[in-house]
């Protein structure tokens, strides 16, 4: 090994991250054979920013320290989408791929499967069939339904022919879906039999759409044109057909090559589409591929929105390790009865799921009380000591208890992963005692390709989101109006910046917003507060974008606390609300309904309605009591406890344009929605503690 190298080795060995007890020895090493970089049990090392006078505030995976990753180091010929479904199909030809349960007919039974090869097929037909519709290269293409799979196929044969994919929620209303069509100029448009309808309601507003092809139709049930201007309607089937009979050769894409256009579902203002390269996304997978392993043996559920960036990275991951895909059947309600035939080994989700999971165990183990109740806390108690002591559980509790529980999920995981926001460290916890799973929590965005940072297998601690993507580079910047500084002890503090192959190209037809987010020096801004703790593991603490100050001048981030009243039992969902023309929070509140039943009949409350025991006083103090009880326990400040609650029975969904379709809240559209709860929330509040000021509503 030359000088320099081992001049630059040492450098980095001694500026290695201590682990979480910083009393383990630890080094980096190269391999006398390969010259590789092999490191110890720590997750991250830092590097100066510049290589003359910089700062030494730059963090990168201990996994690949001096290089980030842009391509699988298995298979560095791997640089496009095609490329990466081309050797899923070399290498798991035969393999199950995608499976699902509903049958042409509409009913549900078995899982029925095709085969990775047999996916190749489809996709290939797919493809030709667009150029048989004489589709150009670089169109865009739009998919406007839920998961199944030939959502996975249609993709596929875009990535093949050299097209460009826009997803489209299937929860997204008219006046959104023809924004995106419009803006993105998309002329072909795949959906199903309920989003048909809406389309047809608006085809006139969207000139650029010339074919829509229908899935999970028959010739028979598709209408007739009405206009010469309604654009060309065929069924996914007619169009697997045509292709068939005219196949055509691939042409494949360049790694700089757009992939998709993903549109933003942001909480104000009009959606962002997010440009992302082949590269990028390929990236994103080879990097990630460095930290989580899967298997052809692994089964996946489905379930999670593929318009979203964490489901769809999450698709390029299992196609690259020829894992088996199962999709729910569209009803979330119905889940968990799929995952019982499905028996996944690998499951994605989000903390609102594992907050509800969490919440429904705990119920019923309270409900059961007596021996039931005092067998589940000895096997809890024993089974987290044992793991926080670093030593394997005794299998009894398993077969006493926890079993039971993991059958819930199919009995089989082996991999929980939780994404889009952060998720309770207890819950974690919670997680991984009666599931006996890795829990893998991990922190990204849509312009970072998803994944910006997660958590190693064997990382045991909770509460953070783990070391940098092996492909891409993390450093924090001051944020002086908020008191973070990288300079801060003992752990630095500041807006989380990422750089590296995963950052996008920029938002379509968007120069100035996206010089708003990326620098001049190619750092992509997050928005979000994040520390770095020991062992070189990212936390995010804060958000910088939701801030609001109240009266006293603190600043409050909203998201931070309804996360923390997320595990009371009597909320299903929480908007905590404040501004700088008071000196405290109120909060409207989304009741679980049963629970707040149970707790009537126990307090012995007579009620003629739901809506009448919402508007109760005591019910009201119960749940602000509870919110507060679970406030301390996250050691929240004075002023962020909410001093008063409205209690409602509507959930926030995105049909009353409370949510986006990702589960954020719409902050300005919640605002205007309980506009009179929150003025009288504040006039009562005004009551009690006498104040000069007056709302800003």
């Amino acid at each position: 090994m030359d000088i320099t190298a081992e001049y630059r080795l040492r450098t980095i060995s001694g500026h290695l991250q201590a682990g979480a007890g910083g009393d383990a020895q630890y080094q980096l090493s190269t391999s006398s054979t390969s010259g590789e970089f092999i490191y110890g049990q720590r997750y991250s090392v830092v590097l100066p920013e510049k290589l003359q006078n910089g700062k030494w505030n730059v963090y990168r995976s201990a996994r690949s320290p001096l290089k980030l990753v842009s391509r699988y180091p298995e298979h560095p010929e791997i640089g496009t989408l095609h490329d990466n479904f081309m050797h899923a199909v070399d290498t798991f030809c035969d393999h199950k791929y995608l499976g699902t349960r509903i049958r042409a007919d509409g009913t549900v039974g078995e899982y029925k499967w095709m085969t990775y090869g047999e996916a190749s097929t489809s996709r290939s037909a797919i493809g030709s069939g667009l150029l048989y519709h004489e589709v150009p290269k670089h169109a865009c293409i739009g998919l406007y339904f839920t998961n199944r799979p030939e959502w996975i196929i249609v993709d596929h044969a875009c990535s093949a022919y050299s097209y460009i994919s826009v997803p489209l929620y299937d929860t997204l209303g008219p006046d959104a879906v023809s924004y995106i069509v419009n803006h993105a100029d998309i002329q072909v448009i795949f959906c199903v039999p309920q989003t048909l309808s809406n389309l047809l309601s608006f085809f006139y507003k969207i000139p650029s759409v010339h074919l829509i092809v229908v899935v999970g139709a028959s010739d028979v049930n598709i209408p007739l044109a009405t206009s010469t201007n309604q654009p060309a309607i065929i069924t996914y089937s007619k169009l697997l057909e045509q292709g068939h009979s005219n196949l055509k050769q691939f042409c494949p894409p360049s790694p700089e090559d757009i992939a998709t256009i993903c549109y933003t579902s942001g909480t104000t203002g009009t959606p962002k589409g997010v440009i992302l390269s082949h590269a990028n996304l390929i990236a994103n997978s080879a990097g990630s591929s460095l930290v989580v392993k899967f298997y052809p043996s692994d089964v996946y559920i489905s379930y999670l929105p593929l318009a979203h960036i964490y489901e769809r990275a999450y698709q390029i991951s299992l196609a690259y390790f020829g894992v088996a895909v199962g999709f729910y059947q569209g009803d979330n309600l119905k889940l968990m009865d799929d995952m019982a035939i499905l028996r996944p080994t690998v499951f994605a989700s989000v903390p609102r799921l594992y907050n509800r999971i969490y919440a429904g165990i705990m119920n019923a183990v309270k409900a059961s009380g007596g021996l039931k109740e005092r067998l589940f806390n000895v096997a809890y108690s024993t089974k987290m000591q044992a793991l926080s002591n670093g030593k394997k559980p005794s299998p009894i509790w398993d077969r006493l208890v926890f079993n039971k529980i993991r059958d819930k999920l199919g009995g089989r995981i082996r991999i929980m992963s939780s994404g889009a926001s952060p998720l309770s460290p207890d819950v974690l916890e919670f997680l991984k005692i009666c599931f006996g799973s890795h829990i893998i929590e991990g922190y990204g965005m849509t312009e970072t390709s998803c994944v910006i940072s997660n958590m190693d297998e064997d990382d045991t601690l909770a509460g953070h989101v783990g070391s940098p993507n092996p492909a891409c580079e993390i450093k924090l910047i001051d944020v002086p109006e908020m008191n973070y500084t990288s300079e801060d002890r003992p752990y630095p503090r500041g807006e989380i910046c990422v750089r590296g192959p995963i950052i996008f190209q920029g938002y379509y037809k968007d120069d100035v917003q996206t010089k708003e987010i990326v620098d001049e020096d190619g750092w992509l801004h997050t928005g979000d507060i994040g520390l770095w703790l020991p062992g070189g593991r990212l936390k995010i603490i804060d958000r910088k974008k939701n801030i609001f100050k109240l009266a006293q001048g603190e600043y409050i981030a909203p998201e931070k606390i309804e996360n923390v009243y997320a595990k009371c039992k009597f909320i299903a969902q929480c908007f905590v609300y404040g501004d700088s023309f008071k000196s405290c929070l109120v909060a409207v509140v989304a009741v679980e309904p049963e629970i707040l039943k149970m707790w009537a009949a126990t307090e012995r409350i007579q009620y003629d309605n739901l809506e009448q025991l919402c508007s109760d006083p005591r019910a009201r103090a119960a749940v602000l009591a509870e919110m507060d009880e679970v406030g301390k326990q996250a050691q929240l400040r004075g002023f962020e406890f909410a001093k008063a609650v409205t209690l409602v029975l509507e959930p926030f969904t995105t049909e009353n344009g409370l949510l986006t379709p990702t589960f954020k809240i719409k902050r300005p559209q919640a605002k205007a929605y309980f506009a009179t709860a929150i003025a009288e929330m504040y006039e009562e509040l005004s009551k009690s503690f006498p104040s000069p000021q007056k709302s800003s509503l």
